[in-house]
């Protein structure tokens, strides 16, 4: 899980910014700080760059955003996409020019060749198969960052992993979790029972909860520590050529999907036990978790954990999110339970041989929706994404709709089974994205008393409820850009990155075709 090198860092070795995590993000803050000229290194545990997009997230989550807010480097790597599928004589089924909501599709592969080619043209330095160790500070400046293979000094540091990492070694404060209702006056915070309760029962003959099932009750709601659910985006075909069979899983146990079958059995339509199918090129499906299913890819409560795990730890809590995947596609494929229809369709599937062989076709990256979250120079939270949308140090727009998976699945009081946390998407009227709302420099910004050279793009200060929307590469890809121009700034300019100009650093964004400001009819919206 953790293996490979593409390079290996020397003693303290040199650069103007360091960012840790070359998830899309990432990816993106390299690049922008290397095309502003700073001397840069990406820094990452895995063997491989462009996080979820390369590694299974094959169905681009701006079909429910306003592309228009989408510009910078989130367009030119779609246009690149394009341009690579356009030589190989392959038409897409969609027009990047075109800001309309269709799916933007592409296989991990593509992505990942995109990924790495920005990198490479902007001379930025890759060391993959490091593993976050430690980081040492003098105050709040973190001089450097060891890591299993090696040192890494800079000026700047930003921090794009999915579990916000750096920052927690730098000891800047987050959390992970739930707020309470109350705590920031939330409506959509804390508990969440937006899906039908189950009339089956969660018990098994001697009284216990079945498996699948995460508590006895829901609990207080009064904010708690748990995350909307991980999973997988599988990439998978039916094409004879391509597909790599999916044998019987040594761990399968019928057993494990008894809820599943007593859910199927008085369930009107079959489709709540099941997973997400979406067509992507190559003759190929992107398999995903369905938020609106009641049993699909996630493994309910099982990453709880994560965020503060260490890495033996997580490769854990990783391994038991493969075995439940490939468990539930045999069960899918094979029980009497599930519909004839469902099985052969299911069973005629197989892993394609072109993605991920080095990981026996298996996508190295889990799905993590959530993780830490900063506690920075101010919070973002419900009322930024729905009526306070107009901020005064705007880096970029987000408006993909508040969206949270399942977080808990539990025994009800009489009897019955209800899965709780789910957000579903909310629109705006008349249209296929969420509320655009400005993102704040803030909200990427540590504490100035905790960390002075520290930008945060993707476990930024926000409540669980905000990040449900901000949460997606699309968003993320946007702070990762205007956090790689910050951080560039201040290394030329020496100073905190709390003190950085604002009217200077939204010049240069605008400059790189960073889209800052929101259309009338966003804020018509909410008047």
């Amino acid at each position: 899980m953790f293996a490979g090198l593409a390079g290996v860092a020397r003693a303290a070795e040199n650069f103007d910014v360091v960012v840790y995590g070359a998830t899309p993000s990432g990816v993106f803050a390299a690049t922008a700080a290397a095309r502003a000229g700073a001397r840069v290194a990406l820094v990452e545990p895995l063997p491989l760059v462009g996080g979820m997009m390369s590694s299974g997230l094959s169905f681009s989550d701006s079909n429910q955003t306003d592309r228009r807010t989408l510009g910078g480097l989130f367009e030119e790597f779609h246009l690149r996409v394009e341009a690579d599928y356009k030589k190989r004589g392959v038409t897409l089924p969609y027009d990047v020019s075109v800001k309309d909501n269709r799916p933007w599709t592409y296989e991990p592969h593509v992505a990942e060749q995109v990924f790495q080619d920005l990198l490479r043209e902007a001379g930025v330095k890759i060391f993959t198969g490091q593993q976050l160790v430690s980081a040492a500070k003098e105050g709040a400046h973190i001089r450097q960052i060891t890591t299993d293979h090696g040192e890494f000094a800079a000026r700047e540091f930003v921090d794009a992993s999915y579990e916000g990492d750096l920052m927690a070694a730098a000891m800047v404060s987050s959390v992970v979790g739930r707020e309470s209702k109350a705590q920031y006056d939330e409506s959509l915070a804390g508990q969440q029972f937006k899906k039908p309760k189950l009339a089956v029962s969660p018990r098994d003959a001697a009284g216990k909860l079945l498996p699948l099932m995460t508590a006895e009750s829901a609990g207080p709601d009064e904010g708690d520590k748990h995350i909307m659910t991980y999973s997988w985006r599988i990439v998978m075909t039916k094409d004879p050529e391509n597909r790599v069979p999916l044998e019987k899983p040594a761990t399968y146990d019928p057993a494990r999907f008894e809820l599943a079958r007593r859910i199927l059995q008085n369930a009107k339509d079959p489709r709540v036990v099941a997973v997400d199918i979406y067509p992507i090129p190559g003759n190929k499906v992107d398999v995903n978790n369905g938020i609106g299913k009641q049993l699909s890819m996630g493994l309910i409560g099982a990453a709880d954990a994560w965020p503060d795990a260490t890495p033996a730890e997580r490769a854990k809590i990783w391994q038991a999110h493969k075995d439940y995947a490939l468990e539930l596609l045999w069960f899918l494929g094979h029980d009497p339970a599930v519909p004839e229809a469902t099985r052969a369709d299911i069973s005629s599937y197989g892993f394609a041989k072109d993605e991920f062989a080095k990981s026996d076709y298996w996508p190295p990256v889990i799905y993590i929706r959530e993780a830490r979250r900063m506690l920075g120079e101010v919070v973002m939270t419900q009322a930024d994404i729905r009526k306070n949308i107009s901020k005064p140090d705007s880096i970029g727009i987000g408006s993909f709709p508040v969206d949270s998976h399942d977080c808990q699945r539990v025994a009800t009081e009489d009897g019955g089974v209800v899965n709780e946390g789910t957000i579903f998407p909310i629109h705006m009227a008349g249209v296929k994205y969420g509320q655009p709302y400005q993102l704040p420099y803030r909200a990427i910004l540590p504490k100035r008393a905790e960390c002075d050279n520290l930008l945060v793009p993707v476990c930024l200060s926000a409540s669980h409820v905000a990040l449900s929307s901000v949460r997606v590469e699309p968003t993320w890809m946007v702070l990762g850009q205007s956090a790689g121009v910050a951080a560039a700034l201040a290394a030329k300019n020496n100073v905190a990155v709390q003190e950085l100009s604002l009217p200077e650093l939204q010049k240069n964004l605008r400059e790189v075709k960073q889209v800052l400001d929101l259309q009338p009819e966003h804020l018509a919206a909410v008047q």
